[in-house]
């Protein structure tokens, strides 16, 4: 991308007025999109990004810059700029001989996306919208859209790092949306991976419209939720976004450096039900949020996050951890150069437990079984948050009754993680998309069905 004697001197002038650490993260990344509105092709979209972010570490403060630029000139211009605003100048500091670190690429890739992909592409999301149509008159539109990247980063710093990486992603989203009278619900799939086309080809794209329009239908003929504290049963796969969310962020340092968690000077201590491990695991084989190296060169790991109700370790990245006289974590993440990077999740999921997902049902007297969560939102230094229940049932005596709609889920993380008293055996992980300070970027969700005492559930 860049050869060493130019990214040499881009760190030099970078510390040459008394930074603590330089780094440069240069990146190319070539991007496929193909979007349909009820079969129709609305956009297709393709194009490569191509930047260098540079940073620099000013005693306690990051100063960063950007620029698709990457003249030899440029470069330098931007790296003084950045010098400039170190605030204490105390004279250049040592430049490290960079050392090629070799990574493990446990990402098979059979099929890299291309161009010639995008017309099988529109194949693949016509016949979803073809099947959810077919399944029930009450469908009134679908959306579908393919979306795939080839991202090439090279990351290097003042500490001698120098490694280069690959990253291939893929991902369809299926969306079905039902009407009744005035009321519209919707059904909704978007599996990905850190794969290349393969990933579609062994998808099958009208059983995805099925299962939407499915969903959709149901929902849309339900009645609405009841309101108030009653036991949740939250089912596996996309459920793991409650703990993302009201309790993944939480444990990012990006917020327990600052105190801005209510997870801060917690290890070793109970925080949530002796049930309860949770992982964030980036060396998961070809997972969507799956890493090799972080954005800041650090090797990808598996952290035990929570282990049988301890908190064990945060989510650290290089900056933070300073802070917090912590070693990284591999967690440093960033959408692209335009951003700075900070502590990020990967695959983070509630592990497997014991129970049975029959007997959690049966031994359930009145509740809510959320068996698919929609969108929500979360206030990390609270640990407040609502997620809306995109498919949802009533539980009484053991048995699942009927379907209803209109249900939020409402709490605290912390307690959310106190009152979990059942785990199943069924673990599974889903796909989504995170944002941060550091932008949008690809994290997999996941957890076995669990059970959640006394939650606050909104209804109509």
């Amino acid at each position: 991308m860049l050869n060493k004697k130019i990214l040499n001197n881009v760190l030099e002038i970078c510390l040459s007025t008394g930074g603590e650490f330089a780094e440069i993260f240069v990146e190319n990344k070539e991007v496929q999109n193909v979007s349909l509105i009820s079969g129709v092709v609305e956009g297709t979209l393709g194009g490569i990004n191509e930047g260098v972010g540079i940073r620099v570490f000013d005693k306690g403060t990051v100063l960063y810059g950007y620029t698709n630029d990457l003249t030899p000139n440029n470069l330098l211009k931007v790296a003084s700029e950045i010098a400039l605003a170190v605030k204490e100048k105390t004279g250049s500091k040592i430049i490290l001989p960079f050392i090629d670190k070799e990574i493990e690429n446990k990402h098979i890739i059979k099929k890299v996306p291309n161009t010639g992909h995008k017309k099988l592409a529109v194949e693949f999301l016509k016949n979803a919208h073809s099947e959810s149509i077919k399944f029930s008159n009450l469908i009134t539109e679908t959306k579908g859209s393919y979306l795939s990247w080839v991202q090439n980063v090279l990351i290097v710093n003042s500490e001698g790092l120098y490694v280069e990486d690959k990253r291939v992603n893929t991902r369809v989203v299926i969306n079905s949306v039902a009407t009744k009278n005035s009321d519209k619900q919707m059904g909704y799939e978007a599996p990905g991976s850190m794969e290349g086309f393969e990933f579609i080809e062994r998808l099958d794209g009208g059983k995805l419209g099925r299962d939407t329009a499915d969903v959709a239908t149901r929902m849309v003929n339900a009645d609405f939720c009841p309101s108030g504290k009653m036991d949740v049963i939250i089912d596996n796969g996309f459920g793991g976004v409650i703990f993302h969310e009201a309790c993944g962020h939480s444990l990012e340092a990006t917020g327990v450096a600052k105190g801005a968690s209510v997870f801060t000077g917690k290890l070793g201590e109970k925080i949530a039900s002796s049930k309860v491990t949770a992982i964030d695991d980036g060396t998961l084989a070809n997972k969507w949020g799956s890493i090799n190296v972080d954005d800041e060169g650090k090797m990808a790991q598996r952290n035990v996050l929570i282990e049988n109700g301890i908190l064990k370790s945060y989510l650290v990245d290089k900056f933070n951890g300073q802070s917090m006289k912590m070693e990284s974590t591999g967690s440093g993440r960033r959408e692209s150069y335009k951003y700075a990077p900070t502590s990020r999740m990967t695959n983070t999921f509630i592990d497997n437990g014991t129970d049975k997902i029959e007997e959690v049902i049966k031994d359930t007297k009145d509740g809510l079984y959320a068996k698919k969560l929609g969108g929500g939102s979360v206030q990390p230094a609270t640990g407040e948050f609502n997620f809306a229940v995109l498919e949802g049932y009533i539980v009484k005596n053991g048995k699942i009754q009927y379907p209803v709609k209109g249900a939020t889920l409402i709490g605290k993380g912390q307690e959310v993680l106190l009152n979990i008293d059942k785990v199943c055996d069924n673990l599974l992980l889903a796909e989504g998309m995170c944002g941060s300070v550091s932008g949008s970027i690809p994290t997999t969700v996941g957890q076995p069905t669990i059970r959640v005492k006394d939650l606050t559930v909104g209804g109509r």
